[in-house]
Parts: structure tokens; C-alpha cells; sequence
């Protein structure tokens, strides 16, 4: 079984290889696939190598660094809360992130995307701090259910912040509203040079307690019986999900779906075992996202359709598919 999966896991790379390629050869500018395999490897400064160069690689890239780490905190967030509908945006890391930009926009005069992401990813950690802290509070652990319950009030309370800030500063509001879509276009290298440290760690904690998930499925008592830390692991994954959905979100807004519905294509395929659903996730949400995107430079030409939106019309027919499919069950 063990071969069958890591020759599924071969697959699903390959894919994400050639979604990349048609990727970089896709766009509202056509260029012959021959004379973009060519200067993908000699650039040699015209207007389509600098095309290919400077504006497609640099969104490929994103947008394989920001769907693996939305598949895979997607992941975490499943097996940590033992709620198959769970999504990275539950224990408000995503509205923490947006509420960074609305408070860079409306106040600090931010307009550049290189610059939001620091407040979004500032805004993402703080967020997940205090969900933290008030899932723990009093005697109790922090359980799945109180940081569930936690990430929904601290979620609502700031989305009705945000909203009061972005009545009030129509400015801020008419740049919040581009970044808000969800979209890889208009992102440079410099920002995958941002988002990569973060989604890097992310993904070394959410591999190093990939283990620790499947005990933890069976239950905190029985976790503990079978050895496992259950706080560490719990708030070593809490820090996981913040790196990378934080991270994601800062580059490029928020885009639905794909966090949530992900995972359950990987438990499709490979089954509960948490160390393949999370490398599975990995590979496959970019493949998703990318794809997306390529499809929205397609149906939206000469112009092209944002990929958040393209993924909300993807994920969630996806999604309502997978639940009709198998019964969702309690991780």
C-alpha cells in the first residue's frame, strides 16, 4: 500500500510540473509554446522573455508556494480540530490577516502589496495568540471545540471592525477591495522571497508532528496513552496553520475552498493517515490553485478572472461532490 501511495504521491508531483509549464505558457499575451520553453531557459531580454521572466515565473511560483500551504494548513486544521469541515480561516487567521491590511491601509498609508504582507502576517500571529489564550483560559485545555468557538467570536469581531474601518476610510476600502479577491496576478519575486521562510518552517513543524495527528485522531486520552504531548503537538500545529495561512493570505488574499475541500481528495486517495494526507494535500492544492488561475486567464481573455474567484466556482461544487460521495465523519 505504502508503494501505491508513493507512486500516487509521483503522479500528483508530475501534474504540478506540467500545470506549472502551462502556466508560464498560458497568459493574455500568446506566446508558441516552442519560443517559451526556449527562453525559460535562454532569456534573452525581449518583451516575451521579459513577460515570461518577470511577470509568469514569479506568479507560478506563488502560487505553488501559497496552495501548499493552503492545502496543508487545511490539513492541520482537520486533524487538529477532528472537524471535517474545518478550513484554515477557522481559528481566525485569515480575518487576522485582513485586519492587518485594513489597519496598514486605512492608517499607515501602505499601498504597496510588499508592505501589506507584513502587517498581514503581524496581524495573523497576534490573532492566533489571543484565540490561544482564550481557548485555554480558566483550568481547562485548550480543546478543539473552545478554540473552535474562540476562533469564531475573535473572527467576528474583527470582521465587524474591519467593516466599521472600511465605511468610515472610503480610500482604504477601494484598495482593500483588490486584495480582498484573492489574486496572484500583479505579485513579483519579492514576495515569494517573503512568503517562502514562512511557508518553509510551517511545512518542517506540520511534517515533524504528522505522526503525533494520528494518535491524536483516536482521541486526547488515547493520544496521551500512546505517548503523545498532546498541548505541544496541539500548539505546534496552532503555529503551523499560522505560518502558512497566515503567509498565503498576506500574499495574496484570502481564497476559499481550496484549504477545506483539498484534504478530502488526499483522504480519498490515501485514506485517514495523517503523514500521506498532509504530503498529498501538499502537492495537490497547488495543482488546484494554479490551475485555477490558468483557467481564469482562459475564460477571462483578453482580460482574465481573478483565481480566488475562479476557486470559490471550483471548490465548492468540488466539495458538495466529495460530500455526496462518502459521508464526512469526524476525524
Amino acid at each position: 500500500m505504502a508503494a501505491l501511495h508513493g507512486a500516487g504521491l509521483l503522479l500528483s508531483l508530475g501534474a504540478l510540473v506540467l500545470i506549472g509549464l502551462v502556466s508560464v505558457w498560458v497568459g493574455t499575451r500568446g506566446i508558441p509554446f516552442t519560443s517559451t520553453w526556449s527562453l525559460l531557459w535562454r532569456p534573452d531580454g525581449s518583451e516575451n522573455s521579459v513577460i515570461i521572466h518577470d511577470y509568469r515565473i514569479p506568479r507560478t511560483l506563488l502560487g505553488l508556494l501559497v496552495g501548499s500551504a493552503l492545502g496543508l494548513s487545511g490539513a492541520l486544521m482537520q486533524a487538529l480540530t477532528r472537524n471535517p469541515l474545518a478550513d484554515p480561516g477557522l481559528l481566525g487567521v485569515s480575518q487576522g490577516a485582513a485586519t492587518g491590511v485594513v489597519l496598514a491601509i486605512a492608517y499607515l498609508g501602505v499601498g504597496s502589496v510588499l508592505g501589506q504582507i507584513w502587517f498581514a502576517l503581524a496581524g495573523a500571529a497576534l490573532t492566533s495568540v489571543v484565540v490561544y489564550l482564550l481557548g485555554s483560559s480558566g483550568r481547562k485545555l485548550a480543546t478543539p471545540d473552545r478554540l473552535v468557538v474562540a476562533g469564531a467570536a475573535v473572527t467576528a469581531v474583527l470582521f465587524a471592525f474591519c467593516s466599521a474601518v472600511l465605511l468610515l476610510e472610503p480610500r482604504a476600502f477601494d484598495q482593500f477591495r483588490f486584495w480582498t479577491v484573492g489574486a496572484l496576478a500583479g505579485r513579483y519575486l519579492d514576495v515569494v522571497y517573503v512568503v517562502l521562510p514562512f511557508v518553509a518552517v510551517g511545512l518542517l513543524i506540520a511534517l515533524a508532528i504528522a505522526p503525533s495527528l494520528n494518535a491524536l485522531a483516536l482521541g486526547d486520552q488515547m493520544g496521551r496513552a500512546l505517548g503523545v504531548n498532546v498541548g505541544r503537538t496541539r500548539v505546534l500545529g496552532a503555529v503551523a496553520v499560522m505560518l502558512l495561512c497566515g503567509a498565503a493570505t498576506a500574499a495574496v488574499g484570502p481564497i476559499s475552498f481550496v484549504g477545506l475541500a483539498v484534504p478530502h481528495v488526499a483522504r480519498f486517495i490515501v485514506g485517514p493517515d495523517q503523514r500521506w494526507v498532509l504530503a498529498y494535500s501538499t502537492l495537490l492544492a497547488p495543482v488546484l490553485l494554479i490551475g485555477a488561475d490558468v483557467l481564469g486567464r482562459v475564460l477571462g481573455a483578453p482580460g482574465e478572472v481573478q483565481v480566488g474567484i475562479v476557486t470559490a466556482f471550483l471548490g465548492a461544487p468540488l466539495f458538495i461532490a466529495l460530500c455526496r460521495r462518502r459521508k464526512l465523519v469526524m476525524l
